[in-house]
């Protein structure tokens, strides 16, 4: 089975081609145009792998949490091709396939992704045969929280991830011997997903199409824009 995996939950944008026994095609790109390359970018890795847009059996997207307006595309992207294409598609959150990228160690996994307004999205994980076992909820919230967080666990944890890059400084120190990943791994890719995807696909362990949907830990900045316009206008 061909899997496409899209991710579009950060400031880089990462889309691929897959099966069970390798990753065959693959790019990530970033900039302020980014978002509406989705397209482009999975028709470039077709054209690159000489294949059909028919030949894929599978889609898997990226959830978050993450950037609202990446997340909102990507997703809807997904969904649609999904529909177009009459596959089944599998919904991952994003942090699952950041832990993913560096499972490869002994220690507790932090995936953190920068969620802007001076906070963090995070979850811990566990490397387990197969993949990455998540302990506990997603988390947003600023860079000191996570680095108690840290503190209370008193373990060696693998810190991976733009934001664990962007508040480093804020973040060394805290509990336990911390290793960071570096800047290779400081998003989550389409890759991952499409690794994490199959066995699913495999099992029929599909999402429902109008299930998927973006993983929202906060509201929006337009949100919270309006609601300060509607206090400000009832007071």
């Amino acid at each position: 089975m061909i899997v496409l995996g899209i991710e579009t939950s950060t400031p880089q944008t990462s889309v691929a081609l897959g099966t069970e026994i390798e990753i065959l095609a693959s790019t990530s790109l970033t900039g302020k145009a980014r978002q509406d390359a989705v397209v482009p970018a999975i028709e470039h890795l077709l054209r690159w792998s000489g294949l059909e847009l028919q030949a894929v059996g599978g889609i898997a997207v990226g959830l978050g949490p993450g950037l609202f307006t990446g997340l909102r595309v990507g997703v809807e992207a997904g969904k649609s091709l999904a529909q177009v294409l009459g596959v089944p598609i599998v919904g991952i959150p994003s942090l699952d396939a950041l832990a993913f990228g560096v499972r490869h160690t002994s220690r507790v996994i932090g995936a953190v992704i920068d969620a802007r307004r001076a906070e963090v999205f995070y979850a811990f994980y566990r490397a387990v045969p197969g993949g990455v076992l998540r302990e506990g909820e997603f988390q947003v919230a600023p860079p000191d929280h996570l680095a108690a967080d840290l503190e209370a666990r008193g373990e060696d944890v693998l810190l991976a991830g733009n934001g664990a890059i962007l508040y480093r400084r804020e973040l060394e120190g805290a509990g336990g011997r911390l290793e960071f990943a570096s800047a290779a791994s400081a998003h989550p890719q389409a890759g991952s997903l499409v690794e994490l995807a199959i066995p699913r696909l495999h099992r029929e362990e599909y999402d429902r199409l109008f299930d998927v949907a973006p993983l929202y830990l906060r509201k929006s900045d337009a949100e919270i824009a309006w609601d300060q316009r509607r206090r400000g206008a009832s007071s």
